[in-house]
């Protein structure tokens, strides 16, 4: 056979082998990728079948019952921890060991739902239902999606005997969604060296979710980096009262009613931090027409108070540019044939990174500009005082290149095209006792939520079936891209 001939032959034969050993790590990835689906399924249906509520559920059944699976994993005993301060609400620490080249990452989810009457949904909450392309059940959003998904990542990182360049620590936790016994803040006090970490993931994201969706297409991916801080004020007014047949203009329902329109009508002052500042300038390069407009301009100095009021029409972005308080709770009067001797309302307020409690509750006092009502907070565990904390919410985490650049590669690897943006949540998660306790943290989730069908803590909670796949691969691949190098 002459040489070129050979040589040929032989380039010939090495491409086929080639293309076939691609063919077949194609084929070994879409099936590793497909069991991890059916494991990541299987852990979701039973934390869903795991009633965790705080009136009648039990969180630590659900922490055994995960540790029972790393367990069988192979994961050392030593490793997968369970503990708490009360019999019902345990914590699960798990940690699968890397190299040590760099500090471990911490992934933070909470077990814990909010309550779920059976007569309320068209589903059984606590069941998990497959129909018409989504999945049904209290806890598939906000947020056993998320800890079935990390759950998954990590038994699949066992089985292909990984070792990353840093620990992954895994804490499922109680009571995020309210009761005693807070399992991220227990943690913390009690048992800092099982979760100290370089930085923190906490899948709670978004209420449960990243990645913002129109009709199923994927707008923006969300990396949560710093969040408001909660506050409820109780408002009180007084009266002598008397008969109803007699009614005077001193009435303790109407000057209440008058007091919260007050509060109805104002706005707190305009304020960005380095987060939202980039959250409108990033959208403002990718969004279009009058919105895209107004978000360029409000973070020009100074900024331009009529784009200001139109984007504070939309709830969303509004929240991301100012503290907002909000009646939420109303009572008052004793007898339908009587004055009211005494009116009260709950306002509840979510703080921007920088104020304290105390201070949003003078603010309150200076709208109402009434000293017959009473301007009173209200602690977590339900206590009234006359003053509230001097608590702060606490500054953004800053942008870390080691979480940020991973997450960019790996959105745009499965979501081509896809904003990676920095985003402020509204609402407090577990967030504030890791970022509290100097562990940077960001809310991460691979899971899409249409902008119109976000139904965390309402009823038929949902999320689709196809964002939950698309979900748990994005987390796993992140996760390895995250302890690559």
């Amino acid at each position: 056979m002459p040489l070129c001939t050979l040589r040929f032959a032989v380039a010939a034969l090495f491409t086929t082998l080639m293309a076939g050993a691609a063919l077949a790590a194609d084929r070994s990835g879409a099936a590793a990728d497909a069991a991890a689906d059916r494991l990541a399924h299987e852990v979701f249906g039973q934390l869903i079948g795991i009633n965790t509520t705080d009136s009648a559920g039990n969180v630590t059944t659900a922490a055994e019952a995960m540790a029972q699976r790393f367990l069988a994993a192979g994961f050392p005993a030593a490793d997968v921890v369970v503990a708490g301060p009360e019999e019902r609400k345990k914590n699960l620490v798990v940690r699968l060991r890397g190299t040590g080249k760099h500090r471990p990452v911490l992934l933070i989810g909470h077990l814990d739902v909010v309550e779920a009457r059976r007569e309320d949904w068209s589903t059984d909450p606590f069941q998990l239902v497959e129909k018409d392309g989504y999945f049904y059940g209290r806890g598939v959003l906000d947020m056993k999606s998320g800890d079935a998904i990390m759950v998954a990542a990590l038994l699949r990182l066992k089985q292909e005997g990984y070792r990353g360049s840093r620990d992954i620590i895994l804490a499922l936790t109680a009571d995020e969604e309210g009761g005693c016994c807070n399992g991220v803040e227990w943690l913390v006090r009690n048992h800092r060296p099982l979760i100290d970490a370089e930085f923190a993931l906490n899948h709670d994201g978004v209420v449960g979710y990243s990645i913002t969706s129109d009709h199923g297409v994927p707008q923006q991916f969300a990396l949560s980096a710093t969040e408001k801080m909660y506050g409820d004020y109780q408002l009180t007014v007084t009266n002598r009262g008397g008969h109803s047949s007699l009614p005077r203009p001193d009435n303790a329902i109407y000057e209440l009613a008058a007091a919260l329109l007050n509060i109805n009508r104002y706005t707190f002052p305009f304020e960005l931090n380095d987060i939202t500042r980039g959250y409108f300038e990033r959208m403002a390069t990718v969004g279009r027409g009058q919105t895209a407009a107004d978000m360029r301009a409000i973070t020009r100095t100074p900024p331009d108070g009529e784009a200001m009021a139109r984007l504070a029409r939309d709830p969303e972005l509004n929240s991301m540019m100012r503290t907002t308080c909000v009646a939420t709770r109303l009572e008052g009067g004793h007898a339908n044939n009587a004055l009211a001797q005494r009116a009260q309302a709950v306002v509840n307020c979510r703080i921007l990174p920088g104020h304290s409690k105390e201070e949003v509750r003078q603010e309150l006092m200076r709208v109402l500009n009434d000293p017959a009502i009473t301007v009173r907070y209200v602690a977590d565990d339900g206590a009234i005082s006359d003053t509230a904390p001097e608590q702060r919410a606490l500054p953004p985490s800053p942008l870390l290149p080691q979480v940020v650049e991973p997450l960019e590669r790996t959105t745009a690897a499965i979501w081509p095209g896809l904003p990676v943006v920095p985003f402020m949540n509204a609402s407090e998660t577990d967030g504030i006792y890791t970022r509290a306790a100097g562990i940077p943290t960001y809310g991460v989730a691979g899971i899409a939520v249409d902008r119109d069908d976000v139904r965390a803590h309402g009823r038929d909670e949902r999320v689709r079936v196809a964002s939950f796949y698309t979900g748990n691969a994005f987390f796993y691949r992140y996760l390895r891209a995250l302890t690559a190098q």
